[in-house]
């Protein structure tokens, strides 16, 4: 019955997702749709806590909460921080992945070809995993990590936090129904968009689910949830969230139980003052879900209940509903309420635009609400004048609320007066209902941002991407620049006399690229004895001594340089942290005295390299000084050594970042001067590619010019050039390729996927639609092959019929067409051909396989296979599975990927069975399977897979005595690990 319901669930997906990715709007669209959805789904990926993984796309966020949950003997790390604080609180961010989620389910077509499907999978697969930890027993959830009122009273970036963070917990003496059933919602949503990925990850987050949303049924009350008052009160109560939850657990499982519960609650919802009528003045939102609740039921059921009250919900948002209409600014906003105001309208946006693409939605109300949502989008993104988004459009919000982008090392919104972050593509809380609006880092109504504002934002922009298209920026990432010293010294003459130097100096961590606590920091005092060799003395006839020290330890003279005498004093902070987070704690002061024998007057600053800077430099006064080197851990991190290591022996270029405009109207070259310092330009690369001298660049004297011909060869997005020197550190030049040329939308075709079935009583031509966006149809294509109009293909104004006899002609398996346009990309159609008339298979399938880590203990099992068809008829690829056998290692959770293959890796599935005999070498078995869109392996054929697995506390497997095991650094037979086709063993040995 379970897979009757996902069958089901998945093929209303599919048609829904059909219909609205294949009838566009006609109007124009006034924003980048792809680049804001594709900036506001990174906006989360800021939030994270815990240990972050090695590929993340910035270079500003760190690790961090590494010891969340440590008070109660848990694993609390990862999740969402909650907005510019650090918080982790589950009502909100489990309500945000939920919304991920159903913006997955609702366009997931559109996110996939958007190129940000992933991306956003990985951020729902973040909080999921955070909130599975928070579960450790069925009638346990751990609620919030953190105190908000401690964490509110620090100004710093969440690396470097040092607050106590408590972990607080509901169970059944304390219960808290709402954050636990929306945690069930979450949880739930979470298994519907992996179900078809990685079922063995949905089946653990619908088995939470459940667990969970018994705890809230069962208690129904939130006496224990506290911790979160005045931050995240439930106002709305639980039932909502019952509701909410059990909607999700039915499409997830489609166990019926769960919709009678979700409607058998709906009576318990909020209605307006002195009336039955549910509820439908407010928004949806982290408080308040029934209005999310009432639009699936409303197409899950199609009753006039729901129905009734979701329109009027949208008619209120949109052209009032029985006189009675929400507030709109001069300028459009449809505003709710003064705290968040554009997190309640875009939100609604996307329930009216999800709510106008169903069936179920009359005409009329379909264009009424999709021209709602599309002009609440357009609003956030800049019809008003401004952007609202950080890091898009128009004069974009500067100085958003949050602490890690501001990334203060003084504890203070004040310190720096700029933002040393741009906290790519979070949506500020927006303006009053007059459209003011003050970008000011302390104004925490308007200019907050959190993981709620952009929840439902996401989804909307969803649905704009898939009715008007758009383009992401290619490789978008977040790595900046690196704008002061993160490390340094700040140095001043304390005092003087004729046999001795006092040093007043503070060493400074001011860190945030990361930002990151130093307790391994140093710095070194350079001296030249010369005068004291002379007078017939040592180096071990000077003394060290302190006047003020908060945590170093000073010890020399040590020689660095004793042909030449230089020495230095080593002043060594270890043990002592130094962090970017306030007054005293940012810079340690030490106050050292480095002094030759009493009653002698030998003594010379003035030869000693660490005195240049500080001369003259007394009272009190401190300057920075690259005299003074800064190590951390032993490694030179700031300033110049006497030998001209560090920064001196350095070449640099005076332009470090630069823009190129692609229109042929405001191309120019990009010239940098280099400063040498004694080295020469070996080359200038891109990545691995070495530019070509006099094609690609120019250089006269110092200045090199990066050539418009060559720069304009690139699409838009960065690109980084490195000047590669014969010494030093090497320099980038980083140009943002953008291009203000008027742009054509490319043409689209609908459907995009199709199939044929070679059976003569089954074929039947496929008819694509085209919708031109002002382009020329040139040509259909398969790969090379130019398609013959009137023979393999006939026109009828923009409908294209592919006619049967052509397709008739191919092969089984899926192949792929190609619409040329003139200009634009060109749209593709895949044709998955098959033939019911081949009932028989002979079997015959050869693996070869390697590991693609064979190290005996690690935290990932790494198979790679290659299958080939050694028949002659074709295998239809989900009839096979794959079995690898191996031992856990520690019973725990587990999860699958499939990294790539040539069938697509979305087309692999991973299914973990733990045996009912164990042997020695096997206790569990990872079944690699397929989709029907993975189509058929032709004869002689062969395909690719490269899996990956781990447990899901990352702990190590011993693979070194498991069954199917190889040390294979390349292909190779293992009878080991068994295939079977259509559930009959075709190769290999089981254990």
């Amino acid at each position: 019955m379970r897979k009757f319901w996902s069958m089901i669930l998945a093929l209303s997906i599919l048609c829904t997702s059909l219909i609205s990715i294949t009838a566009p709007k006609a109007e124009a669209a006034d924003f980048n749709y792809g680049e804001a959805l594709q900036k506001a789904i990174m906006f989360y990926e800021f939030q994270r806590s815990g240990k972050l993984p090695e590929d993340k796309r910035d270079n500003w966020r760190g690790d961090s909460g590494l010891n969340d949950g440590a008070d109660v003997g848990l694993d609390l790390t990862g999740g969402w921080y909650d907005a510019g604080d650090h918080v982790k609180f589950n009502l909100p961010m489990a309500y945000s992945q939920a919304m991920l989620a159903w913006a997955v389910y609702e366009a997931e077509d559109a996110l996939a070809k958007s190129g940000q499907l992933e991306y956003l999978l990985d951020s729902i697969k973040w909080v999921s995993d955070y909130l599975i930890k928070c579960h450790p027993s069925a009638n346990v959830f751990y609620y919030q990590v953190g105190d908000g009122h401690k964490d509110h009273a620090w100004w710093g970036p969440a690396e470097v936090m040092q607050m106590e963070r408590p972990s607080y917990k509901v169970d059944l003496s304390n219960p808290g129904s709402t954050v636990v059933a929306e945690a069930a919602a979450a949880l739930a949503s979470a298994a519907t968009v992996f179900a078809d990925r990685d079922p063995a990850y949905a089946a653990t987050c619908l088995k939470h689910a459940k667990e969970l949303y018994a705890f809230a049924e069962n208690t129904k009350s939130d006496k224990g949830y506290t911790a979160a008052n005045g931050f995240y009160s439930s106002h709305s109560g639980f039932y909502d969230e019952l509701s909410w939850a059990a909607v999700w657990i039915y499409i997830a499982s489609g166990d019926e139980t769960y919709l009678e519960k979700a409607e058998d609650y709906v009576e318990y919802w909020g209605t307006e003052p002195q009336t039955d009528i549910i509820a439908y003045k407010w928004g949806h939102c982290w408080d308040d879900v029934h209005y999310g609740a009432c639009l699936l039921l409303a197409k899950i059921t199609n009753k006039a209940i729901y129905k009734e009250a979701i329109e009027m919900h949208l008619d209120f948002w949109s052209v009032g509903y029985n006189g009675n209409r929400i507030t709109y600014s001069p300028k459009g906003l449809a505003w709710l309420d003064t705290w968040g105001a554009l997190r309640y309208s875009t939100t609604t946006a996307f329930l009216a635009a999800v709510y106008a693409d169903w069936e179920g939605c009359s005409a009329e109300k379909s264009t009424i609400y999709n021209d709602f949502a599309k002009k609440q989008i357009d609003y956030a993104l800049g019809s008003s004048g401004r952007s609202y988004v950080v890091g898009f459009g128009k004069n974009p919000p500067q100085r958003p609320h949050h602490r890690t982008a501001h990334s203060s090392w003084g504890d203070s919104m004040t310190t720096p007066n700029y933002h040393r972050h741009v906290l790519i593509g979070a949506l500020v809380g927006g303006p009053g209902n007059d459209d003011s609006y003050s970008d000011d880092v302390s104004n925490y109504i308007d200019n907050e941002v959190a993981c709620d504002y952009n929840a439902g934002f996401v989804g909307a922009l969803a649905k704009m991407y898939e009715d008007y298209g758009g383009k992401p920026i290619e490789n978008l990432t977040a790595f900046e620049e690196i704008t002061n010293d993160e490390f340094f010294v700040m140095a001043g003459i304390n005092a003087s006399g004729s046999n001795f130097l006092e040093v007043k100096a503070l060493l400074h961590n001011q860190s945030g690229w990361p930002a990151r606590v130093g307790d391994k920091l140093s710095f070194r005092y350079f001296v030249d004895i010369s005068e004291v060799i002379e007078a017939g003395y040592s180096a071990d006839d000077i003394t060290i001594s302190t006047n003020y020290n908060s945590g170093a330890k000073v010890t020399g003279l040590y020689p660095w340089d004793e042909a030449n005498n230089i020495y230095y004093v080593d002043v060594d902070f270890t043990g002592t942290k130094i962090y970017p987070g306030g007054q005293p704690v940012y810079k340690k002061e030490i106050q050292f005295r480095i002094a030759a024998p009493l009653n002698t007057n030998f003594w010379d600053n003035n030869n000693d390299y660490s005195f240049k800077d500080i001369k003259g430099v007394s009272s009190g006064n401190t300057v920075k000084t690259i005299y003074m080197p800064v190590y951390d851990d032993g490694v030179l991190v700031f300033g110049k050594e006497p030998d001209g290591s560090g920064e001196q022996n350095n070449s640099s270029i005076s332009v470090t970042s630069a823009t190129f405009d692609k229109n042929p109207a405001k191309q120019e070259d990009i010239e940098t001067v280099m400063t040498l310092n004694g080295n020469t330009l070996k080359a200038i690369k891109n990545g691995n590619v070495t530019l070509i001298s006099g094609t690609d660049y120019t250089v006269k004297g110092n200045t090199v010019t990066i050539l418009k011909s060559y720069l304009d060869s690139f699409e838009t997005g960065t690109v980084r050039l490195t000047f590669d020197f014969s010494q030093g550190v090497d320099p980038v030049l980083t140009i943002k390729i953008v291009d203000s040329s008027p742009s054509i939308p490319s043409a689209t075709i609908s459907p995009t996927v199709a199939s044929f079935d070679k059976n003569p009583e089954a074929q039947k031509d496929i008819k694509v639609t085209m919708n031109p966006n002002d382009n020329t149809f040139v040509a259909l294509k398969k790969g090379s092959e130019v398609l013959r109009e009137g023979r393999d293909y006939i026109i009828d104004g923009n409908e294209v019929t592919i006619l049967s006899e052509y397709l008739a002609s191919q092969s089984t398996g899926r192949i792929t067409l190609t619409f040329d346009f003139d200009a634009g990309s060109d749209p593709t159609l895949t044709v998955n051909i098959t033939d019911s008339t081949v009932v028989e298979q002979d079997g015959n399938i050869k693996l070869e396989m390697y590991s693609g880590n064979t190290a005996a203990n690690l935290n990932g099992i790494m198979p790679r296979y290659k299958l080939t068809n050694t028949g002659t008829t074709p295998i239809k690829l989900s009839d096979v599975k794959i079995r690898y056998y191996y031992t856990i290692d520690g019973e725990n959770g587990q999860s699958f990927w499939c990294d790539w293959s040539n069938v697509g890796s979305n087309n692999v599935t991973g299914t973990f069975v733990k045996m009912d005999q164990a042997t020695e070498d096997a206790d569990y078995y990872l079944e690699t399977g397929f989709t029907e869109a993975a189509g058929y392996l032709e004869p002689n054929q062969s395909i690719e897979i490269q899996n990956r697995f781990s447990k899901s506390n990352w702990s190590n497997y011993n693979q070194s005595n498991d069954y199917s095991f190889s040390d294979n650094s390349s292909y190779g037979e293992n009878n080991k690990i068994t295939v079977y086709i259509s559930g009959v063993l075709v190769s290999g040995m089981e254990p």
